[in-house]
């Protein structure tokens, strides 16, 4: 079972905190806010009052031995950096942090932060895209040439196998899960069935997402 810290516990530290719980996840929660600690508090595995500017209170939490943190003071530039110094010196294997603009996610990044996010920017990209391609129900970006789409099943699969349609070798996609009626199934076999009121979840480079998007 992966194990998280999420560092502040505004609107994206806490969506963030409760999803991976959700998820199966154990989650430590830091704030120095008492009151947002204890809005989450039942949502997630520990929840702590604490400054994460200050390295004895991480290292007395034992938040190096876990897998991954996620810095999510967006606003507060110093901050952040302090807490993302902190969790490096620490030597925590993946540091995720949320940044506000350009600059503070360069300091970050030189800071060695695995991942910055600025999350305003993101969703305003996702929601261009979604507008701009119609039959995309969600994109992520996974590099500037990789990404994973969520797109309704093209009609002229339904019917057909997974074996018999064959998209890697012949779009250079792989389908990685597929909705049906609220269920999800997560890598489909070969003989699985697609059907007209399916949504696929495709992992492929942005040639070939395109190529699926127009069929």
């Amino acid at each position: 079972m992966k194990s998280y810290a999420v560092i502040g516990l505004g609107r994206f530290g806490s969506e963030v905190a409760r999803h991976l719980c959700r998820l199966g996840c154990q989650v430590l929660v830091m704030d120095i806010n008492s009151d947002l600690v204890s809005q989450v508090a039942n949502d997630v595995t520990h929840a702590v009052v604490g400054d994460g500017q200050d390295k004895d209170v991480l290292r007395a939490l034992g938040v190096q031995d876990l897998d991954c943190a996620v810095v999510a003071i967006g606003d507060d530039l110093a901050a952040s950096v302090l807490v993302t110094m902190n969790l490096k010196e620490l030597g925590l294997p993946m540091i995720v942090c949320k940044a506000h603009d350009e600059m503070h996610r360069r300091v970050l990044q030189k800071l060695g932060a695995d991942r910055v996010l600025i999350p305003e920017q993101e969703q305003g990209q996702r929601l261009a895209r979604s507008l701009s391609t119609p039959n995309v129900l969600d994109y992520i970006e996974l590099s500037d040439d990789y990404g994973i789409v969520d797109v309704p099943a093209p009609k002229s699969w339904s019917g057909q196998t997974l074996k018999e349609l064959n998209v890697r070798a012949k779009l250079g996609v792989n389908i990685l899960a597929i909705r049906r009626q609220g269920r999800i199934n997560v890598s489909p076999t070969a003989d699985f069935a697609i059907e007209a009121e399916d949504v696929l979840v495709i992992l492929g480079d942005s040639a070939a997402l395109k190529k699926v998007q127009k069929l």
